[in-house]
């Protein structure tokens, strides 16, 4: 199965998951779906001290600037079939 098709059924499957995965996990999953499908962060970071959502998003997918799409697919999809078990 080629890559692509791999993340989109990774995708799907993170919506149903049996438990629901920690903040940090949920973290991960968020930033390496958009390195994966948006590419580096871009625009400025929130600039509400008070959302703490938006930033700590913002953070996680920052911190992957510069990692290639495939590579953040790859980890993606490892990432919910670990989750799957």
């Amino acid at each position: 199965m080629e890559l692509k098709e791999q993340f989109e059924k990774a995708v799907t499957e993170s919506k149903s998951l049996s438990e629901k995965p920690s903040n940090e996990v949920l973290l991960q999953l968020y930033s390496l779906y958009k390195q994966s499908t948006e590419g580096d962060v871009s625009g400025e970071a929130p600039s509400n001290p008070f959302d703490f959502v938006s930033k700590a998003k913002y953070d996680a997918w920052s911190s992957l600037k510069g990692k290639p799409s495939a590579e953040a697919m790859q980890q993606y999809v490892d990432l919910v079939n670990k989750l799957k078990g």
